[in-house]
């Protein structure tokens, strides 16, 4: 068994609209020997508006984090591609730049803690590909998902920024994944960008113009279902998939899942544990032949 702390943030804590990730991958984890302890006395990494608004808060909110996480020994994996960013950031700008150290140390040290810069922040599925390993994956399929045309989305922060663990631009991390489980990744060219995010609350004709975009390209290149690691993509492309089709006279019906949920359909796992019954697109229809 391999260990990793788990920082599952809010969108994927038990009320959180992206829980269906976490469970998922819990299950799939045990089939593929990890597991993911949740990190004890997490806080907010304060991402997002937070973020922009109180910088240095939000520093030293991820940095108890990364202390916290420093003290298991294990890597921190953040399966919420905001939260992973956040935390990133903070771990490389604690070495890059003193002055910030020294004003996050006297704001853990309040708190009796420290931070030495040993954590590494991991994506899920960069612990996926990188520590397991497709063949081991594919090894485990059971009901291989062959003839399924999926769109692999990553959004723009699932590998980026820099310190990311595949190719900003053109990543294949995803894509060789779903080939090792069966399916077909479709040619995808807008796989990395944007969805929007939370700006449908403040700008919602501008992201719902962005949802439309990825929705056009992956209907176009055949794709059935999108595949995503990010949460807040899959809300936004999923929940707001009918406002799409509403307001820019659409007919759009594509389930938008993890790639979990993916996973544990072609391990074999019930269905009850991978959650698909809440995608908002039911994913029903498409998925039924691999149960």
């Amino acid at each position: 068994m391999r260990y990793y702390s788990y920082y599952p943030g809010c969108c994927l804590s038990a009320e959180g609209y992206g829980k269906a990730f976490g469970s998922s991958a819990m299950v799939v984890n045990k089939v593929l020997g990890l597991e993911f302890k949740e990190l004890p006395e997490w806080n907010c990494c304060g991402s997002g508006p937070y973020g922009a608004l109180d910088e240095l808060t939000s520093f030293a909110l991820c940095a108890r984090n990364l202390a916290l996480a420093e003290k298991t020994g294990f890597d921190l994996v953040a399966p919420c591609s905001s939260c992973y960013v956040f935390l990133n950031r903070t771990n490389v700008y604690l070495k890059q730049y003193p002055d910030l150290k020294a004003k996050v140390d006297a704001a853990l040290a309040a708190g009796g803690l420290e931070y030495q810069g040993t954590v590494r922040v991991r994506k899920v599925l960069d612990v996926y590909v990188n520590d397991v390993g497709y063949d081991k994956i594919a090894k485990e399929v059971k009901r291989s998902l062959s003839g399924l045309k999926v769109a692999p989305y990553y959004g723009c922060q699932e590998v980026r920024p820099d310190f990311g663990f595949d190719h900003v631009e053109n990543p294949q991390s995803m894509d060789r994944l779903l080939a090792a489980l069966g399916s077909e990744p479709v040619n995808f060219p807008m796989k990395t960008r944007c969805c929007g995010g939370s700006l449908t609350l403040s700008e919602e004709d501008a992201t719902l113009g962005l949802i439309k975009r990825l929705l056009d390209d992956a209907v176009r290149n055949g794709a059935r279902v999108m595949a995503t690691g990010c949460p807040l993509c899959q809300m936004n492309v999923d929940a707001f998939q009918a406002r799409v089709n509403r307001k820019l006279k659409t007919n759009f019906n594509v389930p938008i899942v993890f790639i979990t949920q993916l996973m544990g359909l072609a391990f074999g796992l019930p269905e009850k544990e991978l959650g698909l019954e809440k995608c908002m697109v039911p994913a029903e229809p498409v998925l039924s032949k691999y149960r």
